[in-house]
Parts: structure tokens; C-alpha cells; sequence
């Protein structure tokens, strides 16, 4: 196999994998290690994997060889090659977060819910990818691993904070990648990348521990694999005390090609404008509102409306979260606090002087937000906006704003969905000038994650060329 195959292999989406081992024209053994092939690869330049498991990946490979050979197979996902983001605990490894305060964290005993469904469903783990610090960045800089670069350009932001999952995606590093997202954190990474992400509704995805706002999420090149891999690791785990058990989604029916005028009918909402934080970029706003346009002339009913977001509940936001880091911060020892990365450590201690009362009244702006995202946007089947304000910004900045003041300026757009619990998805509708990526965020009402994915997978099937990305390397 030479390295051109190879790396063609590694980019096969999953969704075409079952039946090339079936037909006996590859087998798990021979993707996976092209995968593997394929991390070696990309990892010096692109700086997305924290682990690499070579032994472990393999291993599970053979097993599921076997398996296909006697036609014994698990399901879909049997010998397909995922990738995890490092806080999701996988057995055997360190969940360091990103952070050189936490690079001795102690291995974890068992997997997380996340990996324990790849694992029943007899996917490869094929390693863990990097984050920055504690996951409060929307970039790829860490005091741990230093900084993640764009497959598309170096000098380019991969987003955060699962920026090496987005990274290790666009680079064909194999076809699932898991990452997690509490203000934007996989439809970040996915927007200035190029890629297909859905932070699905709050608790569809058992998380380990679980945390307001907080949900697991792919990043992958095509909606058909997000609703493959979301197939399985949705199933509910008790370790997860707001995991869903009812309203479940027929997630193989989405994997099929939807009619032209799925959106015919539909009731769409947009906002080009983000309520507070980073005006949006023009280039930004032309290439959504063309997007926004796309749905119209396919017979959607489209309206404008004003963004949830407003400078208040930005304000408040901000504060809530600079508390929060903070006393996870504050409960590590001066030597642990020091390795932090500075950003970060500015950034949280923001919030030194904040009162427990204030610390209420933020947490009221919260839920504030979370009611008024719901009441505003539930008239409609989705609400269409950008992901970011802005395309991807110098690799080296830990925020598009690179200042700790205005650290959060840049989320006004994607976190109401997650302090709303809907489901929010992003998916490339374009390129700037200079070749940016940027994406089209599409939301829905809680616990529709079905008509989201379905209208990500129209656009996907109908969008121009122009929006289609030829992926690097």
C-alpha cells in the first residue's frame, strides 16, 4: 500500500466502509492502518493527536476482521476508526484537558460513556486528539501541547476547543472524530474548517460528568457520517444523570438522500447579526445570507429576526464562566496554577472580585438567555445564522479578539443553543477571499435533531460548488 492509497483509504467516509468489508475489497485491519499511518503523518505539522494508540487500534481491528470474515458483524460501526477528544475518558489514558497543570493526571480505569459505545460497537480508537487549556479556548493553543494548526493553512486557527478532532477530520485522519461543545466548541472548530458538526440537543449524548450546557458531538466530512457515528453514541448511560431515555432518533434513516424540496413549506428564521460581541464580518454575513437565500428559492418560508443574544447576557455570561474556571483554577496548588496558560489564568481571575450574589444574578442571566432563545426561535422549523462572526483568525491567537477582556466575543451566535439545549449543526457554505472556510449554522426546537440533520443533509446535497470543500492535504 503505498502513502497515496493509504491516505486515500483513511478518507473513505464510514458510511462506504460496510460494504467494502463485506465485499472483501478491504478489511477493518487494512483502514485502520492506514489511519494510524495517516495520524503518524499529519501530526508533525498539524499537532492533533495528544495519544496515538498503535497497539490498542490494531488490536480492536483484528477483532473486527474476524468478525466480517464470518459474517458476524456488530453493525455499521463495526471496524470503523474513530478518533476522541482528550477529556472524554478512554481507559488506559490521561484526561489531561489541554493543560500542563493537569499532564499527570492519573490514567483513567474505565472509558467514558462516549467511548464505551465505540467500543461496544466495535470501532477502533485510534487515539485521542488535543485541546487547549481546560477547554476555555476557541482556538488550538495549549500549555500542554502547544499550538494545533489548519490542515487548510498553518498560520490559520483550527477553533477549540476541539480543534485537534476538527483538525485531524479535514486532514482525512479517518472518518469519525468526537469531540465536546459548551459554547461552541464542535461547531467552531467546524466552521473555520470546513467541516459538518451537530451539538445535538442537551443529553442526547451521555456525558461523563455532566454539566449545564455541556454535550458531545462529531466532527466529520459528511452529515451521513455525524448520523452513523450519532447512532451509537447516543445510546443512554446512567452515569449521566440528564441523559435522555425516550424521544429516540431513527438515526440510519437520515444517512439516506433526502427529496429536493425537503424545505418546501418550512417556516425559517435567520439573524445575520449576532446581538453583542464581534460585529460580524461582511464576507461572513454575504456568504450565510446567500445560503439563507438558497433555502428561500427552494420554497422555505423565510423570515429575519432579531438575534437571542444581547450585550447583557453576554456580559453576565462571561462573568458566570470567568467564576466557574476560576475555582476549578484556584483548587490547584501555585505550582499547578503557574503552568497554566496565561490566557487563561487572566481571563478566569477576572472574576476575583465577583460576589456570591452577583454570582446568582449571573447565573439568572443565564437561564434568562436559555427562555428567550426558546420563545424566540420556536415559531420556527430552523433558524439560520453564522456559526462565528468571524473566519478563522492567526493560529497562534488563543481568541479571535486575543485579549481576556473580550474573550467571549465571539460565541453570541452559537452558545444560546447550548444553554437552550436545541440542537444546533454547522456546515460549510463558503469560502472568503483568501480561502477561509466558514459555516452555516442551522437550529432546531429541542429534541428535533432529526429535522436538523435533514436539512444540513439537503443543504449538503444541494449547496453550489463554490461551498463544496476540496479538502487539503
Amino acid at each position: 500500500m503505498d502513502v497515496s492509497t493509504a491516505a486515500e483509504i483513511a478518507a473513505i467516509p464510514a458510511l462506504e466502509l460496510p460494504a467494502l468489508y463485506r465485499g472483501r475489497q478491504l478489511s477493518p485491519v487494512d483502514v485502520t492502518q492506514a489511519v494510524l499511518d495517516r495520524a503518524e503523518e499529519v501530526q508533525q505539522d498539524l499537532n492533533c493527536f495528544y495519544e496515538i494508540d498503535h497497539k490498542g487500534a490494531s488490536r480492536s481491528a483484528k477483532e473486527s476482521e474476524k468478525r466480517w470474515l464470518a459474517d458476524e458483524e456488530i453493525g455499521l460501526l463495526d471496524g470503523v476508526p474513530a478518533t476522541v477528544k482528550e477529556n472524554i475518558a478512554v481507559a488506559g489514558f490521561r484526561r489531561p484537558s489541554g493543560s500542563a497543570a493537569c499532564a499527570d493526571a492519573p490514567r483513567e480505569s474505565s472509558d467514558g460513556p462516549a467511548a464505551a459505545r465505540l467500543r461496544e460497537a466495535g470501532a477502533p480508537i485510534i487515539g485521542l486528539t488535543v485541546m487547549p487549556d481546560l477547554g476555555m479556548l476557541s482556538s488550538g493553543v495549549s500549555s500542554l501541547h502547544g499550538v494545533t494548526r489548519s490542515p487548510w493553512n498553518p498560520e490559520w486557527t483550527v477553533g477549540g476547543s476541539s480543534g485537534g478532532a476538527g483538525a485531524a477530520a479535514t486532514a482525512g485522519v479517518g472518518p469519525f472524530h468526537l469531540g465536546s461543545d459548551i459554547a461552541g466548541s464542535v461547531r467552531l472548530p467546524a466552521t473555520w474548517l470546513g467541516l459538518f458538526s451537530l451539538k445535538p440537543t442537551f443529553g442526547r449524548v451521555p456525558v461523563d460528568p455532566p454539566y449545564m450546557g455541556r454535550v458531545v458531538g462529531p466532527l466529520t466530512r459528511t452529515v451521513a457520517d455525524a448520523a452513523l457515528l450519532l447512532s451509537e453514541v447516543s445510546r443512554p448511560d446512567v452515569r449521566d444523570c440528564s441523559s435522555l431515555t425516550v424521544d429516540p432518533v431513527d438515526w440510519h434513516s437520515l444517512v439516506k438522500p433526502v427529496p429536493e424540496d425537503m424545505v418546501r413549506g418550512s417556516k425559517v428564521a435567520f439573524h445575520l447579526d449576532a446581538g453583542a460581541g464581534i460585529p460580524t464580518d461582511p464576507e461572513v454575513a454575504a456568504l450565510v445570507g446567500r445560503a439563507v437565500a438558497h433555502f428561500e428559492a427552494a420554497g422555505a418560508d423565510v423570515t429575519e429576526i432579531a438575534p437571542p443574544m444581547t450585550p447583557d447576557y453576554l456580559d453576565g455570561l462571561d462573568m458566570f464562566l470567568r467564576t466557574r474556571s476560576l475555582a476549578d483554577i484556584v483548587a490547584l496548588d501555585e505550582d499547578r496554577q503557574a503552568k497554566l496558560l496565561p490566557f487563561v489564568r487572566e481571563w478566569a481571575r477576572g472574576a476575583e472580585r465577583t460576589s456570591g450574589v452577583e454570582t446568582m444574578r449571573n447565573l439568572q442571566t443565564i437561564w434568562s438567555l436559555r427562555r428567550d432563545t426558546i420563545i424566540r426561535t420556536s415559531p420556527y422549523d430552523l433558524v439560520l445564522s453564522p456559526v462565528s462572526a468571524v473566519a478563522a483568525f492567526p493560529a497562534e491567537w488563543p481568541m479571535p479578539t486575543n485579549s481576556p477582556e473580550t474573550a467571549l466575543h465571539h460565541v453570541a451566535y452559537a452558545v444560546p443553543y447550548n444553554l437552550s439545549e436545541q440542537p444546533a449543526a454547522s456546515i460549510n457554505c463558503g469560502f472568503t477571499a483568501d480561502g477561509r472556510p466558514v459555516g452555516l449554522q442551522i437550529a432546531g426546537r429541542r429534541f428535533d435533531d432529526a429535522q436538523v440533520l435533514k436539512a444540513a443533509h439537503w443543504y449538503e446535497q444541494t449547496r453550489p460548488e463554490s461551498a463544496v470543500p476540496a479538502w487539503p492535504l
